[in-house]
Order: C-alpha cells, then sequence, then structure tokens
C-alpha cells in the first residue's frame, strides 16, 4: 500500500494520484484521507527528478523511497505529503527539519511558505542540499550539519518540526523547542521494529499529546560519527 510502484514512466501526474490513492486509503488512521490543495500542489511543483542521484532520474516520480547515497533514502512522495499535510503549514511558519538528506522535504515545506531550518548529520548531504536549494531558488531554506536530536535551539520556538528518520524515542529538546500551537511529526521506532509516525501536539499550556497514526519504515536517526 506504502509502496506502490508506478513504473519507469511515471510522471508528476501519475505521482499525485498515487498520492491521492495513498492518502484515502490510509485516512482511517491518519485523519488525513484528502490532502489540501497546498500540499498538493507543492508536491506538483517541486522537481523531485533535481533531488535524486543521476541514476535514479528514470524513477524520480515513482511513489516509492530511492537512495541519495551515505545509506539515506529520499522518502516515497506519499509519505513526504503525509508529514507536509499533518504539519498543518501556515504561510511565514517557522519549521525545524531533522534530516534533511537531498533536501527534497525541506523543498516542499518551503514551497508551502515556510522558512525553514535543517539540520543533517551527513556533511556532505548537507553541503549539497544546501547547493541544490540554492540552485533551485529556495531561499528561504538554511542547512547546517550536525546532530539534528538537540535541534536548532538559538532558532526555537518553532511552529512545527519534522523528523524524517525513525528515533527510538522522541528526543525531548525538539519537544521543548516546539512552540505553543505547533506540532512535532516523527517516526517512533528502532530499525528493527515497527515504526510508527506520531503527530505530537504542543497545549497552549506548554504540555503535549501524541497521536500514533500508522506504521513506517525509516532509516535510523543517528548522531553520527563521535
Amino acid at each position: 500500500m506504502l509502496r506502490n510502484l508506478l513504473g519507469a514512466s511515471a510522471t508528476a501526474d501519475t505521482m499525485l494520484e498515487a498520492i491521492a490513492r495513498d492518502a484515502h486509503e490510509t485516512g482511517d488512521k491518519t485523519g488525513r484521507p484528502v490532502f489540501g490543495d497546498a500540499v498538493m500542489e507543492a508536491m506538483r511543483t517541486v522537481p523531485r527528478a533535481a533531488f535524486v542521484p543521476e541514476a535514479e532520474a528514470s524513477f524520480a516520480y515513482e511513489n516509492r523511497p530511492l537512495p541519495i547515497g551515505h545509506g539515506q533514502t529520499i522518502s516515497q512522495p506519499y509519505i513526504v505529503a503525509l508529514m507536509s499535510e499533518l504539519l498543518d503549514v501556515e504561510p511565514g511558519a517557522r519549521i525545524l527539519e531533522v534530516g534533511t538528506g537531498c533536501g527534497y522535504q525541506t523543498a516542499v515545506l518551503c514551497a508551502l511558505g515556510a522558512t525553514v531550518y535543517s539540520v543533517e548529520v551527513v556533511e556532505p548531504l548537507a553541503t549539497a542540499a544546501a547547493v541544490r536549494l540554492k540552485a533551485l531558488g529556495y531561499a528561504k531554506a538554511t542547512v547546517r550539519a550536525g546532530d539534528g536530536r538537540t535541534g536548532w535551539p538559538e532558532e526555537a520556538p518553532f511552529d512545527g518540526i519534522v523528523v524524517t528518520a525513525a528515533a527510538a524515542s522522541v528526543p525531548p529538546a525538539l519537544v521543548v523547542q516546539l512552540g505553543p500551537g505547533g506540532c512535532l511529526v516523527i517516526p517512533v521506532g528502532r530499525a528493527a521494529e515497527t515504526q510508527h509516525l506520531q503527530r505530537i501536539e504542543k497545549r497552549a499550556d506548554g504540555l503535549s499529546a501524541a497521536k500514533s497514526l500508522l506504521p513506517v519504515a525509516f532509516v535510523p536517526l543517528t548522531r553520527g560519527p563521535a
């Protein structure tokens, strides 16, 4: 269901059709059977082909993850759309992303009107993503290399936080850096176990409430070399 292969002839339009189908099929778990127009338009306009290695270019619009090197992947388009939808991004929102990867999720958030602060533990990926995002005109994205589990405290609080790798447990620093009324979207679980996508809302009184949505499969959130 979450890996709906479209074939090498997939286009942006067929990718959107696959996203819509997956959204409908998982809507009872996510509460989002139909994604908003803004998210779908962002998925349409951000060129996924520009974020995958040349060897994977013919598969860029398939609804599945693809390798990007360094043991990392570009997430399945449905998952990128779902995580963006769950953040409820408003234009002007300040979003922290943990796990820049190739910068695709970053670009989608920028296309939604957010200012994005993105942390990537693999330095070569962080450097390449920063160059790529700038070249493509995503001026509201700032990328740095580092351990994303500590967040970006000097830019906190954030309206939303998205983590694109699975944590064994929710990093406390991220909850602290989430502003009142904001939400954190994060896959939780060890690599050898079932992971679940969680949405954590922070109330105005500072307390937070988590909801587990659906099983997912992400690369692990790591600290990087010591």
